[in-house]
């Protein structure tokens, strides 16, 4: 080589990296040219004018998922189960279930290949598990890992109600909430403490619900703002606001109870709000499974009970500080359901195959995060929320422009999409008319990036001639990107930046960070936003 030859490669390599630099210089500047949004600015003085989200997920996004290597195996083969045979498998998974929990704890684990959970001659019931501290782990989710095969589904318990098919994987917990008294004193919307009339029966660690029932007028009025309920919303009228929230106790002292997080709906004690002792199962883990079911029909919405629930494949129910992480689902009417449950992280799992009814919500319960989950199978309604959920974190989660968000009526409130991206579209909201609104206060589209064709003037609170199934009071709207999509600005309840995206670019990584002072390890390894 020449001297000239080498002068030429070194003067190359140095206009290279004189590049690099300028580029990496001009995406800097471009992310500090986004000013911060506003709406954020006011919530770090005055934190009533947003929800706190800061609080989902397992142990309240302070904790890593655990990697749990220390409990005893119970390897499905070793109970009967063989992968890869035309033998059904499903006896052989629950007697691993069981020996796991008489054990107190366990993994139950599976080798590679397919496994057989549903054939022809099985018991029409579900797989469950009924303790905490299980982990159900597979040899991974992809071609070459574990897949667990629903050939046949299950039947409904009533087949006039389309969505009564059990799923075929149930985790919970067994016994039953216990009443413990009422609360006495007022409580605002992020106190930790509420007092109540007796704490008999608790200690440190326990989990509560705290439940309201009431149809007063004006408690209605209070929570649907400027918009009125119709006649036929017979459960919002007769039987009133509902809220189930769950909550850890921190400390005990005479009549006050201390929480871990934080109370996310105004305590008024003119109204019953009644205190029970939760019971709950605890790190309960689903990792690294493929859940294949055998829908192969083109999904019709309310056509049959087959399409709407015949292959449910998984619940987590009455579990707290759990999660699932890297599974899929394929062909399958519904993928999975977090109900009546807190604190659960479901991170990183797949959606995929032919398009059934329901991809993977948020049910009835309290701080969940669905976190970089993706729905490729365009699910009737995709990641969303249905019942009376409270403080759930859809975060950098991805659909299909032919399929949007979930909010399946029966008053769920406090729901951030964060980073979202798919369709936005008013038919897909979901829930029985007696059942409406879609959603009550809180629901957050926080630099939502919408990929189906605009809408002009989007509504979320049409008139009954535009649509009977689609009212959402007052969203909070911020930092929306689409092909041209505008809202009717009166039916918001705050808006900015409409058209740009704002920074932070997560709001649910940004409060994280206020609470905590810094971004937990976890969160900086997962997050794509690399503005924190």
């Amino acid at each position: 080589m020449t001297a000239s030859t080498t002068r030429h490669n070194c003067n190359k390599k140095q206009i290279q990296k004189g590049l690099i630099l300028l580029l990496n210089l001009f995406a800097i500047t471009v992310v500090f040219a986004q000013q911060e949004a506003k709406i954020f600015k006011e919530y770090k003085k005055d934190k009533s004018i947003l929800p706190d989200f800061s609080y989902v997920g397992y142990h309240q996004g302070e904790k890593e998922i655990p990697t749990v290597t220390n409990y005893k195996i119970f390897d499905v083969t070793s109970f009967g189960a063989k992968p890869n045979d035309t033998i059904s498998d499903k006896v052989a998974i629950q007697l691993a279930i069981d020996a796991a929990n008489k054990n107190g704890s366990g993994i139950v684990f599976f080798p590679k290949g397919r496994f057989l959970v549903n054939e022809e001659g099985d018991a029409t019931n579900s797989i469950i598990s009924k303790k905490g501290h299980i982990i159900f782990r597979g040899s991974g989710s992809g071609p070459e890992g574990t897949e667990l095969y629903m050939k046949n589904n299950l039947q409904p318990a009533n087949p006039s109600q389309m969505w009564t098919v059990p799923p075929l994987f149930v985790f919970t917990s067994s016994g039953s909430d216990k009443k413990i008294g009422q609360v006495t004193e007022a409580a605002s919307i992020g106190d930790l403490t509420i007092q109540v009339n007796t704490t008999e029966g608790l200690q440190t660690g326990d989990w509560i619900a705290l439940k309201l029932l009431d149809n007063n007028k004006a408690l209605i009025a209070a929570e649907l703002k400027n918009n009125k309920a119709e006649p036929e919303w017979t459960n919002l009228i007769e039987k009133g606001i509902s809220v189930k929230v769950f909550y850890q106790i921190k400390n005990i002292k005479n009549e006050v109870l201390t929480l871990n997080a934080p109370i996310s709906y105004k305590i008024d004690p003119k109204y019953k709000w009644e205190v029970y002792k939760f019971s709950n199962s605890e790190e309960v883990g689903i990792e690294d499974i493929a859940f294949v079911g055998n829908w192969k029909e083109k999904f019709v919405h309310h056509r049959s009970w087959k399409d709407d629930s015949g292959y449910t494949m998984l619940r987590i129910q009455r579990t707290t500080n759990s999660w699932m992480k890297n599974c899929r689902f394929t062909d399958c009417s519904v993928a999975a359901t977090i109900s009546l449950s807190a604190n659960v992280t479901v991170l990183n799992c797949l959606v995929n195959g032919n398009a059934g009814h329901e991809a993977i919500s948020s049910g009835g319960s309290t701080n969940v995060l669905i976190a970089k989950c993706v729905d490729e199978a365009s699910q009737w309604h995709s990641f969303g929320t249905t019942g009376g959920t409270m403080n759930t974190v859809i975060w950098e989660c991805t659909y299909p422009a032919t399929t949007s968000f979930e909010s399946h009526s029966s008053q769920p409130r406090n729901t951030l999409l964060d980073g979202v991206e798919g369709g936005l579209m008013n038919g897909r909201g979901g829930g029985a008319k007696e059942n409406m609104p879609n959603h009550m206060q809180g629901l957050v589209l926080w630099n939502y990036k919408q990929t189906n064709e605009p809408v002009k003037d989007f509504e979320f609170w049409p008139s009954s001639a535009v649509s009977e199934w689609w009212r959402i009071p007052n969203p909070i709207i911020v930092g929306f990107t689409s092909k041209g999509t505008s809202f009717k600005l009166e039916q918001l309840g705050q808006s900015e930046s409409i058209g740009k995206p704002v920074e932070p670019a997560s709001l649910y990584e940004a409060q994280l960070k206020l609470r905590l002072g810094k971004l937990p390890k976890w969160i900086k390894e997962t997050s794509k936003s690399g503005t924190f």
